[in-house]
């Protein structure tokens, strides 16, 4: 999926080739770009073009109109600021020829800084979820957060709850089987719900950290960071409402309502705040150099 992604498409399209021998289609599914940076790599590399979803629908949505119509029973889903290390994308269909019931394979993801981004996770439980949400943002080495990202082990092969949707190879028949990403999904949290639905299906979500990607990620957050925070808290609201339905868990349904709304208000001052003491920092230096 491209939203805007300027020049970094063109380092992702540049390592497609270089990921696998095999020969590739890349389908850039646009959600209304307005740089021009899809169209050019499209006139740069003839085995790319551009699929226009018609607006900004979502990540989602996106993808499952670029997998329609895709020949074959793997392909790769990848945001367009990934870059994949060379035979990476092999690398990843020798780990799914492992794993007889895999239906999506995830590589290691990277930042630019080498850091090991903790992509293969635990599905979301309401006690290790519940001190995740609270103390994560404050506390990031809180044991809660640990368990559910997984980040104290060693990486190696195995199952995972589920996957970065940012980069991971996809069994085409596994995907439409369980009817693709579910668009009301507007972004975050699409990748926990297909996860779970694979395994729900019998799949399997497989971590291969011997394939290893580079994710620049934080593009939209950056450009709209309060929009992305309301778009998080929504949809990680849509997905735990959805676990728990029917009379019965109503009163949790509301409680999960209050605190992931009151997270979220919590971000938002927390946010204006710091925006307001760079504010100042700002204008006492320029204060500082005018009166220098």
């Amino acid at each position: 999926m491209t939203y805007s992604p300027g020049d970094a498409v063109h380092s992702f399209v540049a390592s497609v080739q270089e990921a696998t021998a095999r020969p590739v289609d890349v389908v850039l599914a646009d959600n209304g770009s307005t740089d021009g940076a899809p169209e050019a790599a499209a006139a740069a590399h003839e085995h790319v073009r551009v699929l226009r979803t018609g607006g900004n629908v979502g990540y989602g949505a996106a993808v499952d109109a670029g997998l329609a119509g895709a020949p074959g029973r793997w392909a790769l889903v990848a945001n367009p600021d990934v870059v994949l290390e060379p035979g990476s994308v092999d690398e990843l269909l020798a780990v799914a020829a492992r794993w007889p019931r895999a239906g999506a394979v995830g590589p290691a993801i990277r930042t630019p800084d080498g850091e090991l981004y903790p992509s293969a996770r635990d599905l979301p439980r309401l006690s290790t979820g519940a001190g995740h949400a609270a103390l994560g943002w404050i506390w990031p080495a809180n044991p809660w957060t640990a368990r559910y990202r997984r980040e104290r082990e060693a990486p190696r092969e195995r199952a995972a709850g589920w996957l970065s949707g940012s980069c991971f190879l996809v069994d085409l028949e596994a995907f439409r089987a369980v009817g693709g990403f579910d668009p009301g999904y507007f972004m975050y949290f699409e990748d926990v719900d297909l996860g779970e639905r694979l395994g729900r299906a019998g799949y399997l979500n497989v971590y291969a950290p011997s394939a290893v990607v580079v994710h620049e990620g934080g593009h939209a957050t950056r450009r709209q960071p309060h929009r992305m925070a309301r778009v998080h808290h929504t949809s990680a609201l849509r997905y735990l409402s959805r676990r728990y339905p029917g009379p019965a868990n109503a009163p949790l349904r509301l409680a999960l309502r209050a605190g992931l709304g009151g997270r979220m208000l919590l971000s938002y001052v927390s946010g204006q705040v710091a925006a307001g003491a760079r504010f100042q920092r700002g204008a006492a230096e320029l204060q500082q150099d005018a009166s220098s």
